[in-house]
């Protein structure tokens, strides 16, 4: 009987002290908390799911054009920031975020003028476009510890954004393919897929739906330089990763479309046309002029194209969504331009009985709108008015669907905060509006997600919270005296960071400055 309860009691002690080391490893590695309350992260500071970003300090690099986007490699705390102005990377220790380190630069000139960086487990991507923009880029690949050169590849005509899959496997960029200023020369828009570990390049381009741009133009995808079929007119703008490293979203910014590309089958699978935002509706107003002497949103019978620059992709409850800025852009070359305001237009009288009323100066008589839509019947009046850009940020599906817009969101948050800042000082009311061009997404651990939008005209970052994707909560606005233009927000969980907080690195390409904000 005594064996039998000894026996008892040490089997109940190993269920206690397996119960006590199951919550501390997980196939012999420690478990980390998902930054819960009252933890300690391992940089020493309190892991908080709370968001409360504040200005810290900032580095001015150089002039306009010397810091528009930057990468941040964890394992050596450098930062890379792409220099047009010295056709460089710049390179900076941040070891000390209040005294950053400035180490010797990386020259691309020998390749042409850098215009994107990515990091990924110790290796530095850069996209370099050719000195003559329509020939073939490259993408460099560098140690971020002794900066040495790993390998070039040649990729598509101006590559202007580059990044790593999440496993760190694959470099894709994408490849604009803008024409020459004459429009005489225009090359296929393309995405590059660079496999790291046998030095394999393929560019992928959209010659596969040149027999489907009817189809996709009714649905409102946008194909209109002069003579260009649709994989020349495509420009491939952004690109977004799923978190498995198997599909990528491209935004084609002048086209109003998305494309969805299968990274594993290394094939364009689907593009995806955004259509048209009503102006027209009460949730959608806006400031559409900048010399009516007042800032005010108000509707009017105008559609905006949603033209996203930057994309990103973030799983948020086992989903796939995918974030956009929707700056808007327009085509406008001595070859061709697109450009025009709605007071210089002829308007058919009988969808617009007011016109003359509509097209004074303070109301939409300064709009900017293309000239590529809205003459449905080719009669030279307009019966259509079609805008840049949705000034606001917006949620997709994997395949395209609008899930979320932000409405007049931007311009009523701003507004009522920043009346000074609204739209630059009412000064691009009749463009874009504040023209969202930057998004990043920071995961909290899995508890929440944040999401910042860089307003490029009001030189902002607006932050919301958008754990619930479908009801993004506005939260904040950050911004620092003599910053201007903000051209990539670049998100460093705690874990990741030097100060071991949530950082943010905002990079300014008309102020030539980096700034960073600290979440205490």
């Amino acid at each position: 009987m005594m064996k039998f309860i000894n026996a008892s009691i040490i089997l109940l002690f190993f269920i206690f002290l397996f119960s006590a080391c199951s919550d501390v490893l997980n196939n012999g590695e420690a478990l980390q908390p998902e930054s819960p309350e009252g933890q300690i992260n391992a940089k020493g500071n309190p892991a908080s799911t709370n968001v409360n970003f504040q200005y810290r300090s900032t580095i001015n690099v150089g002039g306009e054009g010397s810091a528009e986007i930057s990468a941040y490699d964890e394992s050596t705390q450098k930062l890379f920031v792409v220099n047009v102005e010295s056709s460089e990377i710049s390179v900076f220790t941040l070891t000390d975020l209040d005294n950053p380190i400035e180490e010797t630069p990386i020259s691309v000139s020998g390749f042409g003028v850098p215009n994107s960086v990515a990091v990924n487990n110790g290796l530095l991507a850069v996209a370099v476009e050719a000195p003559v923009k329509q020939d073939p880029g490259f993408v460099l690949v560098f140690n971020t510890g002794d900066l040495s050169q790993v390998g070039d590849y040649e990729v598509g005509a101006l590559p202007d954004m580059v990044t790593f899959t999440k496993n760190g496997q694959l470099i894709l960029s994408a490849n604009e393919g803008e024409p020459n200023d004459d429009y005489t020369v225009d090359p296929l828009g393309s995405v590059s897929i660079i496999n790291l570990k046998n030095d394999d390049v393929t560019t992928l381009d959209f010659t596969a739906f040149n027999g489907e741009q009817e189809a996709l133009e009714e649905r409102g995808l946008r194909v209109f330089g002069p003579g260009a079929t649709l994989a020349q007119d495509v420009e491939p703008e952004y690109i977004a990763i799923s978190e498995n490293s198997r599909i990528a979203w491209v935004s084609l910014q002048e086209n109003n479309g998305i494309a969805r590309v299968n990274i594993r089958t290394k094939t364009i699978e689907a593009i995806y046309p955004l259509g048209f935002k009503d102006y027209s509706l009460p949730e959608n107003s806006l400031d559409a002029s900048d010399r009516d002497g007042v800032k005010e949103l108000k509707n009017w019978p105008v559609f905006g194209m949603y033209q996203p620059d930057a994309i990103v992709s973030a799983k948020i409850k086992g989903k796939d969504y995918i974030f956009s800025a929707n700056e808007g852009d327009a085509r406008d070359y001595d070859g061709f331009s697109e450009e025009e305001r709605i007071d210089d237009l002829t308007l058919d009288s009988t969808v617009f009985p007011n016109a003359a009323t509509l097209q004074q100066d303070e109301n939409l008589g300064r709009l900017e709108i293309t000239t590529t839509l809205g003459d449905t019947d080719n009669d030279g009046e307009y019966e259509q008015l079609y805008s840049y850009g949705a000034r606001s940020f917006s949620v997709w599906s994997p395949f395209g669907d609008l899930l979320y817009d932000s409405g007049n969101g931007i311009a009523a948050e701003t507004l009522a905060q920043t009346p000074g800042r609204f739209n630059d000082d009412d000064g691009r009311s009749d463009a874009k509006g504040a023209e969202p061009e930057a998004v990043e997404i920071l995961n909290m651990g899995g508890q929440r997600h944040i999401l910042f939008v860089g307003l490029e005209r009001n030189d902002q970052i607006l932050v919301y919270d958008v754990s619930n994707p479908l009801a993004p909560e506005f939260l904040s606005i950050l911004s620092n005296p003599g910053d201007e233009a903000p051209e990539g927000v670049l998100a460093v969980p705690a874990k990741e960071s030097p100060t071991g907080r949530d950082l943010l690195i905002v990079s300014y390409e008309d102020s030539g400055t980096i700034s960073f904000f600290e979440n205490f």
